[in-house]
Protein backbone atom coordinates (compact mmCIF):
# COMPACT_ATOMS: atom_id res chain seq x y z
CA UNK A 1 0.00 0.00 0.00
CA UNK A 2 1.38 3.37 -1.05
CA UNK A 3 1.10 5.82 1.84
CA UNK A 4 2.02 9.45 2.48
CA UNK A 5 5.52 8.47 3.63
CA UNK A 6 6.18 6.95 0.20
CA UNK A 7 5.15 10.14 -1.60
CA UNK A 8 7.31 12.23 0.72
CA UNK A 9 10.35 10.02 0.16
CA UNK A 10 9.77 10.12 -3.62
CA UNK A 11 9.61 13.89 -3.67
CA UNK A 12 12.76 14.21 -1.57
CA UNK A 13 14.55 11.76 -3.88
CA UNK A 14 13.59 13.79 -6.95
CA UNK A 15 14.87 17.07 -5.51
CA UNK A 16 18.03 15.39 -4.26
CA UNK A 17 18.72 13.98 -7.74
CA UNK A 18 18.09 17.40 -9.27
CA UNK A 19 20.50 19.06 -6.86
CA UNK A 20 23.19 16.46 -7.52
CA UNK A 21 22.72 16.93 -11.29
CA UNK A 22 23.10 20.70 -11.05
CA UNK A 23 26.26 20.43 -8.97
CA UNK A 24 27.81 17.83 -11.27
CA UNK A 25 26.74 19.73 -14.43
CA UNK A 26 28.11 23.06 -13.28
CA UNK A 27 31.35 21.46 -12.21
CA UNK A 28 31.84 19.76 -15.57
CA UNK A 29 30.86 22.82 -17.63
CA UNK A 30 32.43 25.50 -15.48
CA UNK A 31 35.62 25.80 -17.50
CA UNK A 32 34.18 25.77 -21.06
CA UNK A 33 31.20 27.92 -20.11
CA UNK A 34 33.29 30.57 -18.42
CA UNK A 35 35.74 30.62 -21.31
CA UNK A 36 32.93 31.09 -23.81
CA UNK A 37 31.39 33.88 -21.73
CA UNK A 38 34.74 35.61 -21.39
CA UNK A 39 35.35 35.44 -25.13
CA UNK A 40 31.87 36.78 -25.89
CA UNK A 41 32.28 39.60 -23.38
CA UNK A 42 35.65 40.57 -24.83
CA UNK A 43 34.22 40.59 -28.35
CA UNK A 44 31.27 42.77 -27.34
CA UNK A 45 33.56 45.16 -25.47
CA UNK A 46 35.76 45.49 -28.54
CA UNK A 47 32.76 46.20 -30.76
CA UNK A 48 31.50 48.78 -28.26
CA UNK A 49 34.89 50.51 -28.16
CA UNK A 50 35.00 50.65 -31.96
CA UNK A 51 31.46 52.07 -32.15
CA UNK A 52 32.33 54.67 -29.50
CA UNK A 53 35.43 55.67 -31.42
CA UNK A 54 33.47 56.00 -34.67
CA UNK A 55 30.84 58.06 -32.87
CA UNK A 56 33.48 60.41 -31.46
CA UNK A 57 35.03 60.87 -34.91
CA UNK A 58 31.61 61.53 -36.46
CA UNK A 59 30.83 64.08 -33.75
CA UNK A 60 34.14 65.85 -34.35
CA UNK A 61 33.44 65.97 -38.08
CA UNK A 62 29.94 67.31 -37.43
CA UNK A 63 31.33 69.99 -35.13
CA UNK A 64 33.88 71.01 -37.76
CA UNK A 65 31.17 71.16 -40.40
CA UNK A 66 28.96 73.27 -38.15
CA UNK A 67 31.83 75.65 -37.40
CA UNK A 68 32.63 75.96 -41.11
CA UNK A 69 29.00 76.64 -41.97
CA UNK A 70 28.90 79.30 -39.26
CA UNK A 71 32.03 80.94 -40.66
CA UNK A 72 30.88 81.09 -44.29
CA UNK A 73 27.21 81.88 -43.65
CA UNK A 74 27.65 85.69 -43.78
CA UNK A 75 29.35 85.38 -47.17
CA UNK A 76 26.93 82.84 -48.62
CA UNK A 77 23.84 84.77 -47.52
CA UNK A 78 25.11 88.31 -48.05
CA UNK A 79 22.17 90.49 -49.10
CA UNK A 80 20.23 87.59 -50.64
CA UNK A 81 17.00 89.02 -49.21
CA UNK A 82 17.89 92.71 -49.28
CA UNK A 83 14.77 94.89 -49.25
CA UNK A 84 12.46 92.01 -48.28
CA UNK A 85 10.25 91.65 -45.21
CA UNK A 86 9.93 88.28 -43.54
CA UNK A 87 7.09 86.97 -41.38
CA UNK A 88 7.73 83.95 -39.14
CA UNK A 89 4.84 81.63 -38.21
CA UNK A 90 5.32 78.92 -35.59
CA UNK A 91 3.29 75.85 -34.71
CA UNK A 92 2.95 74.55 -31.14
CA UNK A 93 6.23 73.04 -30.00
CA UNK A 94 8.40 74.80 -32.57
CA UNK A 95 11.90 75.25 -31.10
CA UNK A 96 12.63 78.85 -30.15
CA UNK A 97 16.33 78.39 -30.98
CA UNK A 98 15.47 77.69 -34.63
CA UNK A 99 13.22 80.75 -34.81
CA UNK A 100 15.98 82.96 -33.40
CA UNK A 101 18.65 81.52 -35.70
CA UNK A 102 16.55 82.02 -38.85
CA UNK A 103 15.63 85.54 -37.79
CA UNK A 104 19.30 86.41 -37.22
CA UNK A 105 20.39 84.91 -40.52
CA UNK A 106 17.69 86.81 -42.40
CA UNK A 107 18.43 90.18 -40.81
CA UNK A 108 22.15 90.14 -40.05
CA UNK A 109 23.38 88.27 -43.12
CA UNK A 110 20.72 88.32 -45.83
CA UNK A 111 19.63 91.96 -45.34
CA UNK A 112 15.91 91.33 -44.76
CA UNK A 113 13.63 92.82 -42.13
CA UNK A 114 11.69 90.46 -39.87
CA UNK A 115 8.32 92.10 -39.28
CA UNK A 116 7.30 89.81 -36.44
CA UNK A 117 6.14 86.38 -35.38
CA UNK A 118 2.73 84.72 -35.26
CA UNK A 119 2.66 81.75 -32.90
CA UNK A 120 -0.29 79.49 -33.66
CA UNK A 121 -1.63 77.98 -30.45
CA UNK A 122 -2.98 74.49 -29.77
CA UNK A 123 -6.51 75.92 -29.89
CA UNK A 124 -6.01 76.77 -33.56
CA UNK A 125 -5.74 73.03 -34.28
CA UNK A 126 -8.60 72.01 -31.99
CA UNK A 127 -11.48 70.45 -33.95
CA UNK A 128 -14.07 70.45 -31.18
CA UNK A 129 -17.43 71.93 -32.17
CA UNK A 130 -17.20 74.84 -29.73
CA UNK A 131 -13.73 75.87 -30.87
CA UNK A 132 -14.56 75.55 -34.55
CA UNK A 133 -17.69 77.64 -34.11
CA UNK A 134 -15.64 80.39 -32.43
CA UNK A 135 -13.05 80.30 -35.21
CA UNK A 136 -15.77 80.41 -37.86
CA UNK A 137 -17.32 83.50 -36.32
CA UNK A 138 -14.01 85.36 -36.37
CA UNK A 139 -13.33 84.26 -39.95
CA UNK A 140 -16.67 85.60 -41.11
CA UNK A 141 -16.39 88.85 -39.21
CA UNK A 142 -12.87 89.60 -40.44
CA UNK A 143 -13.55 88.58 -44.04
CA UNK A 144 -16.68 90.73 -44.21
CA UNK A 145 -14.85 93.69 -42.69
CA UNK A 146 -12.24 93.59 -45.45
CA UNK A 147 -14.34 92.21 -48.31
CA UNK A 148 -12.50 88.90 -48.51
CA UNK A 149 -14.41 86.08 -50.17
CA UNK A 150 -13.68 82.95 -48.15
CA UNK A 151 -12.83 79.77 -50.01
CA UNK A 152 -15.61 77.20 -49.89
CA UNK A 153 -15.15 73.53 -49.09
CA UNK A 154 -12.19 74.20 -46.81
CA UNK A 155 -11.61 73.89 -43.07
CA UNK A 156 -12.10 76.83 -40.75
CA UNK A 157 -8.37 76.77 -40.01
CA UNK A 158 -7.63 77.12 -43.71
CA UNK A 159 -10.09 79.97 -43.98
CA UNK A 160 -8.37 81.65 -41.03
CA UNK A 161 -5.03 81.22 -42.81
CA UNK A 162 -6.59 82.77 -45.92
CA UNK A 163 -7.75 85.82 -43.96
CA UNK A 164 -4.40 86.22 -42.20
CA UNK A 165 -2.36 85.79 -45.38
CA UNK A 166 -4.57 88.20 -47.30
CA UNK A 167 -4.02 90.92 -44.72
CA UNK A 168 -0.32 90.64 -43.92
CA UNK A 169 1.39 89.09 -46.95
CA UNK A 170 2.02 90.64 -50.34
CA UNK A 171 4.14 89.95 -53.39
CA UNK A 172 5.21 93.59 -53.74
CA UNK A 173 5.89 96.35 -51.24
CA UNK A 174 4.90 100.00 -51.30
CA UNK A 175 8.17 101.85 -50.85
CA UNK A 176 9.67 105.28 -51.45
CA UNK A 177 10.46 106.01 -55.10
CA UNK A 178 14.10 106.50 -54.17
CA UNK A 179 14.50 102.93 -52.98
CA UNK A 180 16.60 100.89 -55.38
CA UNK A 181 16.20 97.20 -56.12
CA UNK A 182 18.55 95.07 -54.03
CA UNK A 183 19.01 97.63 -51.25
CA UNK A 184 17.64 97.75 -47.75
CA UNK A 185 14.41 99.66 -47.13
CA UNK A 186 15.03 103.26 -46.08
CA UNK A 187 12.47 102.95 -43.32
CA UNK A 188 11.59 100.10 -41.00
CA UNK A 189 8.12 98.55 -41.01
CA UNK A 190 5.52 100.30 -38.91
CA UNK A 191 1.91 99.71 -38.09
CA UNK A 192 0.90 103.24 -38.95
CA UNK A 193 -0.77 102.73 -42.34
CA UNK A 194 -4.44 102.01 -42.80
CA UNK A 195 -3.73 98.52 -44.09
CA UNK A 196 -1.48 97.77 -41.11
CA UNK A 197 -4.18 98.98 -38.74
CA UNK A 198 -6.74 96.67 -40.36
CA UNK A 199 -4.32 93.77 -40.16
CA UNK A 200 -3.59 94.52 -36.51
CA UNK A 201 -7.31 94.49 -35.74
CA UNK A 202 -7.62 91.13 -37.45
CA UNK A 203 -4.68 89.59 -35.59
CA UNK A 204 -5.97 90.94 -32.29
CA UNK A 205 -9.34 89.30 -32.88
CA UNK A 206 -7.74 85.86 -33.27
CA UNK A 207 -5.33 86.51 -30.40
CA UNK A 208 -8.09 87.53 -27.99
CA UNK A 209 -9.76 84.14 -28.50
CA UNK A 210 -6.52 82.25 -27.88
CA UNK A 211 -5.92 81.03 -31.44
CA UNK A 212 -2.53 82.73 -31.74
CA UNK A 213 -0.09 85.12 -30.13
CA UNK A 214 1.92 87.83 -31.81
CA UNK A 215 5.30 89.45 -31.21
CA UNK A 216 6.93 92.30 -33.07
CA UNK A 217 4.86 93.92 -35.83
CA UNK A 218 3.48 91.06 -37.95
CA UNK A 219 0.69 93.35 -39.13
CA UNK A 220 3.22 95.17 -41.33
CA UNK A 221 3.09 93.80 -44.87
CA UNK A 222 5.67 91.08 -45.54
CA UNK A 223 6.77 89.52 -48.83
CA UNK A 224 8.22 86.30 -47.38
CA UNK A 225 6.95 83.70 -44.91
CA UNK A 226 8.67 80.95 -42.94
CA UNK A 227 6.66 78.35 -41.02
CA UNK A 228 8.54 76.57 -38.21
CA UNK A 229 7.09 73.19 -37.24
CA UNK A 230 8.19 70.85 -34.45
CA UNK A 231 8.27 68.08 -37.07
CA UNK A 232 7.41 65.22 -34.71
CA UNK A 233 5.28 62.19 -35.52
CA UNK A 234 2.87 60.91 -32.83
CA UNK A 235 4.39 57.87 -31.10
CA UNK A 236 1.03 56.10 -30.93
CA UNK A 237 0.60 56.19 -34.70
CA UNK A 238 -2.44 58.50 -34.55
CA UNK A 239 -3.02 61.32 -37.00
CA UNK A 240 -1.24 64.52 -36.06
CA UNK A 241 -3.44 67.63 -36.42
CA UNK A 242 -0.38 69.55 -37.52
CA UNK A 243 -0.04 67.13 -40.43
CA UNK A 244 -3.62 67.62 -41.50
CA UNK A 245 -3.54 71.42 -41.34
CA UNK A 246 0.04 72.32 -42.22
CA UNK A 247 -0.48 71.61 -45.92
CA UNK A 248 -3.51 73.90 -46.50
CA UNK A 249 -2.12 76.61 -44.21
CA UNK A 250 1.19 76.60 -46.08
CA UNK A 251 -0.65 76.76 -49.41
CA UNK A 252 -2.61 79.83 -48.31
CA UNK A 253 0.58 81.61 -47.26
CA UNK A 254 2.31 80.65 -50.52
CA UNK A 255 -0.59 82.03 -52.53
CA UNK A 256 -0.09 85.52 -51.08
CA UNK A 257 3.69 85.76 -50.62
CA UNK A 258 6.67 85.92 -52.94
CA UNK A 259 8.13 82.83 -51.24
CA UNK A 260 7.18 80.51 -48.40
CA UNK A 261 9.39 77.91 -46.69
CA UNK A 262 8.37 75.32 -44.09
CA UNK A 263 11.19 74.27 -41.76
CA UNK A 264 11.71 71.64 -39.09
CA UNK A 265 14.51 70.02 -37.13
CA UNK A 266 16.63 66.96 -37.88
CA UNK A 267 15.27 65.00 -34.90
CA UNK A 268 12.07 62.97 -35.26
CA UNK A 269 11.76 63.70 -38.96
CA UNK A 270 10.75 60.27 -40.16
CA UNK A 271 7.55 59.15 -41.89
CA UNK A 272 4.45 60.81 -40.48
CA UNK A 273 6.12 64.07 -39.48
CA UNK A 274 4.51 67.29 -40.74
CA UNK A 275 7.22 67.99 -43.32
CA UNK A 276 7.13 64.41 -44.61
CA UNK A 277 3.37 64.74 -45.09
CA UNK A 278 3.77 68.10 -46.84
CA UNK A 279 6.44 66.74 -49.18
CA UNK A 280 4.09 63.97 -50.26
CA UNK A 281 1.31 66.46 -51.06
CA UNK A 282 0.60 68.94 -53.85
CA UNK A 283 1.95 71.71 -51.62
CA UNK A 284 5.49 70.53 -52.37
CA UNK A 285 5.27 72.34 -55.70
CA UNK A 286 4.30 75.60 -54.00
CA UNK A 287 6.47 75.85 -50.89
CA UNK A 288 10.04 74.86 -50.11
CA UNK A 289 10.91 72.66 -47.12
CA UNK A 290 14.04 72.36 -44.98
CA UNK A 291 14.20 69.54 -42.44
CA UNK A 292 17.47 70.34 -40.62
CA UNK A 293 17.03 73.95 -39.52
CA UNK A 294 18.51 73.12 -36.11
CA UNK A 295 21.91 73.23 -37.87
CA UNK A 296 23.60 76.29 -39.36
CA UNK A 297 23.71 74.68 -42.80
CA UNK A 298 19.96 74.13 -42.63
CA UNK A 299 19.34 77.71 -41.55
CA UNK A 300 21.39 78.90 -44.52
CA UNK A 301 19.33 76.64 -46.77
CA UNK A 302 16.16 78.35 -45.53
CA UNK A 303 17.42 81.75 -46.65
CA UNK A 304 18.72 80.37 -49.95
CA UNK A 305 15.40 78.65 -50.63
CA UNK A 306 13.59 81.96 -50.17
CA UNK A 307 16.06 83.66 -52.53
CA UNK A 308 15.65 80.96 -55.18
CA UNK A 309 11.89 81.51 -55.28
CA UNK A 310 12.35 85.28 -55.30
CA UNK A 311 14.42 84.87 -58.45
CA UNK A 312 11.76 82.80 -60.15
CA UNK A 313 13.10 79.37 -59.19
CA UNK A 314 10.97 76.41 -58.17
CA UNK A 315 10.38 75.36 -54.57
CA UNK A 316 12.62 72.55 -53.35
CA UNK A 317 12.90 69.96 -50.58
CA UNK A 318 16.18 70.34 -48.70
CA UNK A 319 17.93 68.46 -45.90
CA UNK A 320 18.41 64.79 -45.09
CA UNK A 321 15.00 63.42 -44.09
CA UNK A 322 12.47 61.50 -46.19
CA UNK A 323 11.60 63.33 -49.40
CA UNK A 324 14.60 65.67 -49.45
CA UNK A 325 15.99 66.05 -52.96
CA UNK A 326 19.14 67.99 -52.03
CA UNK A 327 21.05 69.21 -48.99
CA UNK A 328 20.61 72.84 -50.08
CA UNK A 329 19.71 74.83 -53.20
CA UNK A 330 22.29 74.39 -55.93
CA UNK A 331 23.70 76.47 -57.37
CA UNK A 332 23.28 78.88 -54.48
CA UNK A 333 21.90 82.29 -55.50
CA UNK A 334 24.22 85.26 -55.31
CA UNK A 335 23.59 88.79 -54.14
CA UNK A 336 23.97 90.11 -57.68
CA UNK A 337 21.02 88.03 -58.86
CA UNK A 338 18.91 88.38 -55.75
CA UNK A 339 16.84 91.39 -56.68
CA UNK A 340 13.76 92.48 -54.83
CA UNK A 341 10.38 92.44 -56.55
CA UNK A 342 9.73 95.67 -58.37
CA UNK A 343 8.23 98.18 -55.96
CA UNK A 344 4.79 99.50 -56.79
CA UNK A 345 2.93 102.55 -55.68
CA UNK A 346 0.73 100.49 -53.40
CA UNK A 347 0.37 96.89 -52.26
CA UNK A 348 -1.50 94.56 -54.56
CA UNK A 349 -5.21 94.73 -53.88
CA UNK A 350 -6.51 91.63 -52.13
CA UNK A 351 -10.12 92.51 -51.42
CA UNK A 352 -11.60 89.76 -53.59
CA UNK A 353 -10.09 86.38 -52.93
CA UNK A 354 -10.26 83.35 -55.25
Amino acid sequence: MIDFRYHLVSIVAVFLALAIGIVLGSTELQGPTYNLLNQTTAKLQNEYDQASSQRDVAQQQADLGENYAQAVEPVVLHNLLAGQRLLIITEPGAPASVVTAISNAATQDAGATVTGQIALQAKFFDNSDTTLDSLNQINRAMSQADSIVLNTGTTYQQQAAQVIASEILTRTLASPSTQQIGTQPTTSPSAGSGQDTTAQTMLTAYANEGFLTITGQPAAAATLAVIVTPQTAPSDGSADPLDQLLVPVAEELAAESSATVVVGTSADSGPGSPIAVLRASSAASKVSTVDDADFVAGQSAVIQALAVQLNGGNPGSYGFANGASAVAPSPAPTASTSASPTATASPTSKKTKK
